[in-house]
């Protein structure tokens, strides 16, 4: 599978989805790596299979190893760290904000690659998992190296995307099924 053949799994009613998909595929506003590690800790933030294996194909042609490893590490960590701290911001008992996390979270110190698209594959990834807490420190990193706001948005763009094309691609299969 490809991109190609994920965007053949839109329906009509979701054009804009696979025309943004193939828009995407083609950015230049991130190098590759930025790029299909922001797809692919999508996909899998997600978890909706046919998107998961369509975009696993495409990046396994543009990211080394240790990138493939380290863009679903990012998806598994984020998964853990949105929910723990999204649910701190929303609590009204701020306490639970000075107590330590006690979590496991040392992907974070070595993810494998640049720290820096580390960074954006879970921008994207807290994007979709909507936790604000998440987004803003991620962005905040970002933008203390310099990181502009293009590349933040492309980020975010992908991850949307990304989750649009596995919702549809979640209820089409639940049509045929």
């Amino acid at each position: 599978m490809s991109i190609d053949s994920l965007r053949d799994l839109m329906p009509a009613y979701a054009r804009d989805i696979s025309l943004n998909l193939s828009s995407l595929a083609s950015e230049t506003v991130l190098n590759d790596q930025q790029k299909w590690g922001c797809f692919l800790a999508s996909a899998h933030a997600v978890g909706v299979a046919p998107v998961v294996r369509a975009i696993e194909a495409a990046a396994a042609e543009k990211l080394s190893p240790e990138a493939l490893n380290a863009a679903r590490a990012a998806a598994a960590i984020m998964g853990m760290n949105n929910i723990y701290y999204r649910s701190l911001h929303l609590m009204k008992n701020q306490e639970y904000t000075t107590l330590p996390a006690r979590l496991r979270m040392n992907i974070l110190a070595n993810p494998g690659v640049e720290k820096m698209d580390f960074e954006l594959w879970s921008t994207a990834v807290s994007a979709i998992n909507g936790c604000g807490a998440c987004l803003d420190a991620h962005e905040g990193e970002l933008r203390k190296h310099g990181v502009p706001a293009q590349q933040v948005q492309t980020a975010l763009r992908i991850g949307a995307v990304v989750h649009a094309a596995s919702r549809i691609a979640a209820s089409e299969t639940a049509l045929q099924g």
